[in-house]
């Protein structure tokens, strides 16, 4: 297959570049006989042996008569095609090779309510083409799909438990074996612990990987309050308003100058927004002692492996994204 598609290849760069063939196919070309116009094409056409093994997987087919030998527009569109099918064929033979022998790219979005993982999250996810896995949605869909782990997880919430360490890892180990994260993925809202990050450890050396970025968002918490208390978010899509910094297009405020809660709606869908119940500045308190206690230490548990990034995420948001990329740069030395 290799050989027959570099050889035809080889052709037709050389048929292409051939006199013959700028003349044919030139605006202005002079009219020829039709035996003298035919002869590239003629040259052209044993180049469809080769093709064929390339077209044909696309299930096209290509039924040329002795008069499609002088339509050119025939084989424009031929050529194009066959080369669309080679190069189709040549970035999956290089996706292959890549999820097969090159590590797999994970990384770990860090910081404390209010700092913008909401907002970056999903650029990071679009850019880097690789999706941003919530526990909580990784939860439900596996309780939803009756998983063996989902079905765990079910019987121990029914009880009124709460899903351990095993069980959240169990069902990361199954959704990072699915097709989108064959090249990596990022971890939002977990471990949240040390025990959690060195269950995680454990379970991505199984398989030869490792967390290899760690990217913390930096922003006081004097500032997080209002961050916090002004946020509104589109349950179904996750995505982040703030009633400053990024309201939705429908806003409308009330006399006091707060906003009217039936203007709420997302941008996208025009879906209505919700405010969670817990971004409240008495809920901020609790949870910004939990964050520094419990998750702030992961930060050092992966810090001697070099892949942590600070972020200073208390600025525009233009440039906090700059200040990603540039963490998520190979050989970033911003600690």
């Amino acid at each position: 297959m290799v050989l027959a598609t570099s050889a035809v290849r080889l052709a037709s760069r050389r048929i292409a570049c051939s006199p013959a063939t700028r003349r044919a196919f030139g605006s202005n070309a002079r009219q020829e006989s039709a035996p003298s116009k035919a002869l590239p094409f003629l040259a052209a056409a044993g180049l469809a042996v080769g093709a064929s093994q390339i077209v044909a997987s696309e299930n096209k087919t290509y039924n040329l008569s002795k008069d499609d030998v002088l339509d050119k527009e025939k084989w424009k569109h031929f050529f194009e095609s066959y080369y669309n099918s080679v190069i189709k064929f040549a970035t999956k033979e290089t996706e292959d090779k890549f999820a097969a022998y090159w590590p797999r790219n994970i990384l770990i979005l860090f910081g404390p309510p209010g700092a913008g993982k909401g907002t970056h999250g999903p650029k990071i996810e679009d850019m880097l083409n690789m999706p941003q896995l919530s526990t909580g949605d990784m939860l439900r869909a596996a309780v939803s799909a009756k998983t063996e782990v989902g079905l765990k997880a079910k019987a121990v919430m029914a009880a009124g438990g709460l899903v351990s360490d095993a069980i959240v890892v169990g069902i990361i180990r199954d959704r990072i074996t699915e097709e989108d994260c064959r090249f990596g993925f990022i971890l939002d809202g977990f471990p949240r612990t040390l025990v959690q990050a060195k269950a995680l450890d454990k379970m991505l050396a199984e398989e030869g990987a490792c967390v290899t970025k760690v990217i913390e968002l930096e922003v006081p918490d004097s500032v997080l309050e209002e961050r916090i208390c002004g946020r509104w978010i589109h349950k179904t899509s996750g995505r982040s308003y703030h009633i400053k910094y990024a309201p939705p297009k429908t806003m409308k405020t009330l006399a006091d100058g707060s906003p009217d809660p039936a203007s709420m709606f997302d941008d996208e869908t025009g879906e209505p927004l919700m405010q969670r119940p817990d971004d409240t500045a008495a809920a901020l308190i609790k949870r910004l002692k939990g964050y520094h206690k419990e998750t702030v230490p992961i930060l050092k548990h992966y810090a001697p492996n070099g892949v942590v990034k600070s972020v200073n995420a208390n600025q525009g948001m233009d440039g906090v994204w700059g200040e990603v990329l540039g963490a998520l740069k190979r050989g970033s030395d911003k600690k």
